[in-house]
C-alpha cells in the first residue's frame, strides 16, 4: 500500500527515541495529521552496533501497509526455515516459517531513512530529562538544557526506559532471565551453504543458532545460562578475545561448524544479559504513552520484539485517529494490545529456559520429544506470525 496525502498537521507529538517505534509511529502519525517529531538521545546514528534479528511477517506487514518494506528488506535476507539439531548435528525438526534476518542498526538505518524521506525531523543530541503536563499539551526538557511542547508525548526509548520512569517512577525495572547472549559475523570455509536456513543446535554448554546469507556473511548467536546477574556494564566490558576463548570452551565438544565458526570469527564478539519486562499496571499516565520494549519488553527467543513494537505504532495511530483524546486514546490502545503482548513476552521466557538440558538424560529425552513438540510450537506461532492490523478499519474501545 501507499503513501496517502496526509492531512494539513494540526497536532504535534514528541516521540522520545529512533529506534523500532519511533520512526514507524511518526509515519503513521502523519497519516493522521499530526507532526511527529522525533528525539534521540545519541548524538548521531549507531546503525554498526549491537547485533541480529529475524523479523517476523506480523512486523513486515506493518511496514507493507505504510508502505516503506522495500526500504527494510534492502538491508537484509531471507530466512525460509529454522532447522534444529542437537549437540551431535542430528536434525531434530524444522519450522518452515518465513523471516527477514538482518542487523538491528540496519533496520533502525532503514526505518529512519525511509522516516526522513517523507519528512519527519529527527532531532540527536537530545536526552530526555523530564516531562510537564501544560493543561492541553506537554513539555519536554533535555539534558542540554532545551525543551520542546507537544500535545501529547510517546517514550519509544527500549527496555530501559527513561519516559517509563518519570511519568511511573514506581514501575517495576527490567527482570534478568537468566539468559546471556552473544553474538558475532565472520566468513568461513566452514560455514552452511546459503540456503535460507537458520540452524540452532542445542549444545553441550549453550544454544548456538547461525545462517550464511547471499554473499558468504555468517551470523551467528549464542546463548547460555548464568544464574547470577551480571553488573552494569560488565558483560559489555569483555573483549573479544575473551569472549572467544570463553566460548569456545564451552562449544568445544559440540558439532561441526560450532566451534570453527566461533574460531574464525576476526573480531567483533559482543555479549549481553538479556532481560524482559514485567507487566506494568498502565502503559500511560495522562498525555504521556509508552509504546514497544518501553512498554513490554520480551526476551529475543520467540523473534517478537520489533513486531509487536511496529503492531504497536499502528495501532497506537488508528486509536489518535478514532477517539481523538489522548488519553482516551492510549486507554483504548492499552486495552487492544496489552493480552497479545503479554502472552508473547511468557512465552519468549519459556523458550529461553528450554534452551538448555543439564545432564545426558534429559538431553535424551529432549531429542525423543523435541519433533512432536516442535510440530505444536508450529502450530502456536501461525497465529503470532498471520496477526494483521488492517489500517482502514475504525477502533472502538474494545477492539481493534
Amino acid at each position: 500500500m501507499g503513501n496517502p496525502q496526509a492531512p494539513a498537521p494540526s497536532r504535534r507529538a514528541l516521540l522520545i527515541g529512533c529506534g523500532i517505534a519511533g520512526p514507524v509511529l511518526a509515519l503513521y502519525l502523519q497519516r493522521i495529521g499530526v507532526e511527529a517529531v522525533i528525539h534521540e538521545a545519541s548524538e548521531a546514528p549507531r546503525d554498526d552496533v549491537g547485533a541480529f534479528l529475524n523479523l517476523a511477517p506480523n512486523g513486515l506487514a506493518v511496514l507493507e501497509t505504510l508502505g516503506i518494506r522495500q526500504n527494510v528488506e534492502q538491508y537484509g535476507s531471507p530466512t525460509t526455515s529454522t532447522a534444529f539439531l542437537n549437540h551431535r548435528g542430528k536434525q531434530l525438526g524444522e519450522n518452515p516459517a518465513e523471516t527477514l534476518l538482518l542487523k538491528r542498526g540496519l533496520l533502525n538505518k532503514g526505518l529512519r531513512e525511509a522516516a526522513v524521506e517523507r519528512g519527519v525531523r529527527i532531532e540527536f543530541g537530545k536526552f530526555f530529562e523530564s516531562v510537564t503536563e501544560t493543561g492541553d499539551g506537554v513539555t519536554v526538557r533535555f539534558r542540554d538544557g532545551s525543551t520542546a511542547e507537544g500535545d501529547f508525548m510517546v517514550g519509544c526509548d527500549g527496555i530501559h526506559s527513561r519516559t517509563r520512569y518519570s511519568v511511573l517512577p514506581d514501575a517495576p525495572r527490567p527482570t534478568y532471565t537468566g539468559v546471556i547472549g552473544t553474538a558475532g559475523y565472520t566468513r568461513s570455509r566452514y560455514g552452511a551453504p546459503e540456503d535460507g536456513t537458520m540452524r540452532m543446535s542445542f549444545c553441550l554448554d549453550g544454544f548456538f543458532g547461525h545462517q550464511t546469507t547471499p554473499g558468504g556473511e555468517i551470523y551467528w548467536f549464542e546463548n547460555y545460562h548464568q544464574s547470577r546477574e551480571p553488573a552494569r556494564g560488565e558483560i559489555e566490558a569483555v573483549t573479544h578475545e575473551e569472549w572467544q576463548r570463553r566460548l569456545l570452551a564451552k562449544h568445544r565438544k559440540d558439532h561441526y561448524p560450532v566451534p570453527q565458526l566461533i574460531e574464525d570469527t576476526p573480531s567483533g564478539i559482543i555479549g549481553y544479559p538479556i532481560y524482559d519486562m514485567p507487566s506494568l499496571p498502565t502503559w500511560y499516565k495522562g498525555r504521556v504513552c509508552l509504546v514497544g520494549d518501553a512498554a513490554h519488553a520480551t526476551s529475543p527467543h520467540v523473534g517478537q520484539g520489533a513486531s509487536m513494537a511496529m503492531e504497536d505504532a499502528i495501532v497506537l495511530a488508528k486509536c489518535l485517529r478514532d477517539l481523538g483524546e489522548p488519553e482516551r486514546a492510549f486507554a483504548a490502545f492499552q486495552g487492544i494490545r496489552k493480552g497479545r503482548v503479554e502472552k508473547i513476552i511468557k512465552e519468549g521466557r519459556k523458550t529461553g529456559n528450554q534452551k538448555a538440558a543439564s545432564n545426558g538424560f534429559q538431553r535424551a529425552v529432549r531429542d525423543l520429544v523435541l519433533p512432536f513438540f516442535l510440530k505444536l510450537g508450529v502450530k502456536a506461532t501461525e497465529p503470532v506470525y498471520s496477526y494483521r492490523v488492517p489500517w482502514e478499519d475504525p477502533v472502538t474501545t474494545a477492539r481493534v
